[in-house]
């Protein structure tokens, strides 16, 4: 099976993108922390999966990229999406888990609900494992954690003290996209891969979905799966976010980013980025030279290298004269927007269709 397997880096020059709320164990309760990962070597801040899933999917139904989000409804402390995969693109490539309270309170609260009329009926517990994956972003280097001391004065009488955490990094993030799964849909009697139930399997058939009896699934033409992979990727591009940005206004796209298509779900990228003696995003030549002999059969495209000039170009050097020297020339360096359209385009090529089996 192929995956679209990336890495990427975002530059957070003075950020606060992923908070904590108050600090634990301090005096004061108004004291807004980070999030932050402690080891013996020092502190690195980090955004949560979770956080960059939601920037993700606020940014693909802003875009103006044709997304189709599906409606979220809430019981009690439960919420969930529709769980239907032929209509939404982020119930598809996102993954879900429905699982339908059977008490009065709950089935009354469902019925009453006017706004659900287009809801799809859901009979049995469903769930999908999630296509798209992504890590969490972290920190290359350990940093310091400032504390920034301010006030509310806009008022008469005496100003209002509450501090707030920062942090100057490069966060680093991996992805991966299950091609194979991208409107694939199966109703296996397994977690995480009884996407479907009756109603949906219903639906599948009414839509002409391919039926894949050997694999009991049905799976969307290949034209409007590859519509939903490349408003994924265009979204990425586009990627905005984070937490104080009324305060710290941090542009959350990446600033570089490493793509190609390979034969399974392992990360042959994640070492090929790391920090030097100052804490600085470096590039391992040679764990990328070792990358691409040892992973040459499962490199299935061009590696693709969206750098963005201005940012760290000695490193980006070092990378041009690397690819000049390479025999086959498989790794392509531009823009990180270019990078993602390249990838895209690569993508739609009739000889690559198999990719998506």
């Amino acid at each position: 099976m192929a995956f679209v397997t990336g890495l990427f880096l975002i530059d957070a020059p003075a950020s606060a993108l992923n908070n904590l709320g108050n600090v634990p164990g301090r005096l004061f309760d108004n004291v807004a922390g980070v999030k932050v990962i402690r080891t013996r070597e020092g502190t690195y801040p980090y955004v949560s999966a979770q956080a960059f899933r939601y920037w993700l999917r606020t940014t693909l139904e802003n875009a103006g990229l044709g997304w189709k989000a599906a409606p979220i409804w809430r019981e009690q402390k439960v919420a969930y999406t529709d769980a239907n995969p032929i209509r939404y693109w982020d119930d598809d490539l996102f993954g879900y888990m429905r699982a339908p309270s059977t008490k009065k309170d709950a089935v009354s609260q469902r019925e009453a609900d006017k706004s659900r009329a287009s809801e799809t009926p859901t009979s049995d517990t469903i769930t999908r494992a999630s296509p798209f994956r992504v890590s969490t972003l972290v920190s290359i280097a350990p940093v310091n954690i400032v504390e920034d001391w301010e006030s509310m004065s806009r008022h008469d009488g005496d100003p209002v003290p509450y501090s707030s955490q920062f942090y100057r990094a490069t966060l680093k993030g991996l992805f991966s996209l299950d091609l194979h799964a991208c409107g694939t849909f199966w109703y296996r009697q397994k977690t995480g891969f009884r996407n479907l139930d009756d109603s949906r399997i219903e639906e599948a058939k009414k839509a002409g979905l391919e039926e894949l009896t050997d694999l009991s699934a049905y799976r969307l033409p290949f034209e409007e799966r590859l519509k939903r992979i490349t408003a994924l990727f265009e979204g990425m591009a586009k990627l905005e976010g984070g937490a104080k940005q009324a305060l710290h206004y941090t542009d959350v796209s990446p600033v570089l980013v490493v793509l190609a298509v390979t034969r399974g779900g392992n990360h042959p990228f994640g070492r090929i980025i790391g920090a030097n003696s100052r804490g600085l995003p470096e590039l391992n030549l040679e764990a990328l030279k070792e990358t691409m002999s040892v992973f040459s059969d499962d490199i299935l495209s061009d590696i693709y290298v969206g750098w963005v000039r201005g940012y760290l170009d000695e490193e980006r050097v070092r990378l041009e004269e690397f690819a000049c020297q390479d025999d086959g020339k498989r790794v392509k360096i531009c823009h990180p927007r270019k990078a993602f359209s390249a990838l895209i385009e690569t993508l739609k090529m009739p000889e690559h269709a198999q990719w998506l089996d």
